[in-house]
């Protein structure tokens, strides 16, 4: 057993609300979200930085890759608990405190469905099986760690009376978190809310655990749902950064976090989220899976400061809070001012990456440096999201097998087909091709599927000014499928032709990753 209780959620404030982090275990369950190792203790070490409470890092029953992601990040963040979430067998248990065992503050998360539905159809079990089953699964948790956490899966549609003797029971048991899942997102917010207070009245031992809510999005509600459930008395909300998850998704980090922040005089909660993190999580989230985030999306979407209605402009110029209920800079968003150019000096590059949120080392900054320098001679100003893309392409992006080292397009409507020019390195080696195609995307999209020895099927293909004028860095987004297996990559440039390009490289390398991966 643990030593450290130092971050078990018994002895909690009663204001404080702990904010528990699923990104990497059910937002990766978001079609084609999937993550590498290395992808995932990349945005554990940012969720880090945002300052979650718990990060849970995944399942580790579930297969090889998901354990070893476990241990790694149980290994790199040493200032939240980890997580690792199991069904209620011991194997399962024993599995996630294998993966747990590096942890600085390790949390065993067992579930169990405890509606009618669920345990007559995916149990086929009694509910008495059922509450036998969740009591040995907690107990021989906490016989590991004294941070247990059970979730009743499908609590919302679960019979109450027998939801509050499950709960009771688990936390004689051990459980120090009771999660009380709205799990198909079928609740409304007025019935979740007087679910979590139907448990405070009718639990008798209720106040030995926090009671935490996970939503999903289905109705649109995942946000409403948890914040009536923190209203009702809920202390843990679990969510996803950008509200990425299964289906239609999970609730989403930033936009629970900041009504607890700007209403503050209504939910009377705190958190202990670094706001300013914000939306350089939600971009580091966005560069990893290749998901663009919305532009109307709430918080930090493109949109979510910007203002086309000249009432609105007027009003803004003249004080900002008649149309703003949030400034920005809070979560860590800046303006499109112009803020380098080819004549500026390491120090202003440093300090900009600084202000975006990005801690890199003296040899990164010198590669961003050089990168800006050169971006400077193609564009007349540069902006902050020009840096923050050439922070996510030369520094984060993963290992390459494939690498993009040249390429010439020609287009038009000629007598010749377009076609394309590549220089690429696979595995080191130098290839170099030309070839056609029906028009410039589908001639550099051949070219370089010849040179990989590998041409998946094209199942997206968008395309995103980062900020506005004609030269304006493009952002590409592809999803490629081969057989069972789809990946996402994205690629930036001023130029679309080169962006399309090393987006569909590197989604040739992820996908490429993922077979490897697999057949480990």
């Amino acid at each position: 057993m643990t030593n450290d209780d130092s971050f078990v959620s018994s002895g909690h404030q009663p204001d404080r609300v702990y904010i528990f982090d699923t990104t990497l275990r059910d937002g990766e369950q978001s079609p084609g979200a999937t993550m590498t190792l290395q992808e995932k203790v990349r945005l554990a070490r940012q969720l880090e930085l945002l300052g979650v409470d718990i990060i849970e890092a995944g399942f580790p029953a579930a297969s090889p890759g998901d354990f070893e992601a476990v241990r790694a990040v149980s290994a790199t963040v040493r200032n939240c608990q980890i997580a690792g979430l199991c069904r209620c067998v011991a194997a399962d248990i024993d599995r996630a405190w294998e993966a747990l065992a590096d942890a600085a503050h390790p949390r065993i998360h067992v579930f169990l469905a405890t509606s009618p539905i669920h345990m007559e159809h995916k149990l086929r079990k009694t509910p008495e099986q059922v509450l036998e089953m969740a009591v040995a699964g907690v107990r021989h948790a906490a016989s590991l760690t004294k941070n247990v956490e059970f979730s009743a899966e499908d609590a919302s549609r679960s019979e109450p009376a027998f939801l509050a003797k499950v709960v009771e029971a688990v936390i004689d048991a051990g459980a120090t978190t009771v999660n009380i899942p709205d799990t198909v997102g079928y609740s409304q917010p007025a019935e979740y809310g007087a679910l979590i207070r139907y448990l405070r009245e009718h639990v008798s031992n209720i106040a030995k655990a926090v009671i935490s809510v996970h939503c999903h999005d289905d109705l649109g509600l995942a946000v409403a749902n948890s914040l009536a459930a923190v209203e009702a008395g809920a202390r843990q909300i679990e969510c996803t950064i950008n509200g990425i998850g299964e289906r239609a998704g999970n609730t989403a980090m930033d936009e629970v976090v900041m009504n607890l922040n700007v209403r503050r005089d209504h939910y009377h909660c705190t958190c202990g989220i670094v706001t300013e993190q914000i939306f350089p999580t939600a971009r580091t989230l966005s560069h990893i899976i290749g998901m663009p985030i919305p532009a109307n999306k709430a918080i930090v979407g493109a949109n979510a400061f910007a203002h086309e209605s000249g009432i609105h402009q007027d009003g803004v110029l003249k004080c900002r809070e008649t149309y703003e209920i949030m400034d920005a800079a809070t979560i860590g968003k800046t303006g499109n001012d112009m803020v380098l150019g080819k004549h500026s000096g390491r120090h202003a590059i440093k300090a900009k990456v600084e202000e975006l949120g990005y801690k890199l080392t003296d040899d990164q900054i010198t590669v961003v440096s050089d990168a800006v320098k050169k971006l400077a001679d193609i564009k007349k100003e540069i902006f902050a999201e020009d840096v923050e893309a050439i922070i996510l392409e030369e520094i984060f992006r993963m290992p390459d097998r494939f690498k993009l080292k040249y390429l010439q397009v020609h287009a038009g409507n000629g007598p010749i087909p377009p076609n394309a020019v590549v220089i690429m390195d696979v595995n080191g080696e130098e290839n170099r091709l030309h070839n056609f195609g029906v028009g410039p995307i589908d001639a550099v999209f051949n070219t370089i599927g010849t040179i990989a020895g590998c041409k998946p099927d094209l199942e997206q293909f968008a395309v995103n000014a980062i900020t506005g004028g004609t030269d304006a860095q493009g952002e590409v987004t592809v999803r490629l499928r081969r057989n069972s297996y789809s990946a996402i990559g994205r690629g930036s440039d001023p130029d679309i032709l080169v962006a399309a390009g090393k987006a569909y490289v590197n989604a040739l390398n992820r996908l490429a990753k993922k077979v490897e991966e697999n057949h480990a």
